[in-house]
């Protein structure tokens, strides 16, 4: 009896209709413009541009860092190591309108974007019992934490 109470449920529920559009069909983007430049030193940069207003920018470098290291006595030492470097812009625009422009370099220094639609910390206002009413900006996150090559934070 269960089994035909189950199998009932199934069909009553692959019988009801659907609101799913089967007509529905996304808007044709197209590539407007693209680019693509590649060096024989690893460098280059790519770029296109989309019939929707989206665009995006990148450049690329490799780069030689200079880092410190430590051997297993605890030496110092200097070693060059070559690292990939990045830079771009990307443009899009919202649902509602609004163009959005969002920047960005990656280097020896972490990755570090850019835009006005980026969150920030809030300012928080908090009251104390005698004094005043103070003003403060909660800290914001370090894009990149130092180490010094032994695997502790510099701070």
């Amino acid at each position: 009896m269960k089994l035909f109470v189950i199998a009932a449920l199934l069909a009553v529920a692959a019988a009801a209709t659907s609101s799913y559009d089967k007509e529905y069909k996304a808007p044709e983007i197209t590539i407007v413009s693209q680019s693509d430049v590649r060096n024989l030193d690893g460098s280059g940069a790519w770029s296109y541009a989309g019939s929707d207003g989206t665009t995006r920018d990148e450049s690329y470098a490799q780069k030689k860092f200079i880092v410190t290291k430590y051997d297993d006595y605890g030496k110092e030492y200097k070693e060059e190591v070559f690292g990939h470097t990045s830079k771009g812009s990307s443009y899009w625009i919202s649902p509602e309108g609004e163009r959005l422009t969002l920047t960005w370099i990656a280097d020896d220094a972490g990755f570090q974007p850019k835009g006005d639609h980026l969150p920030v910390a809030p300012v928080h206002v908090y009251e104390l019992p005698v004094a005043p009413v103070h003003e403060y900006e909660l800290p914001v996150a370090p894009v990149h934490i130092p180490f010094n090559g032994k695997g502790y934070k510099i701070f």
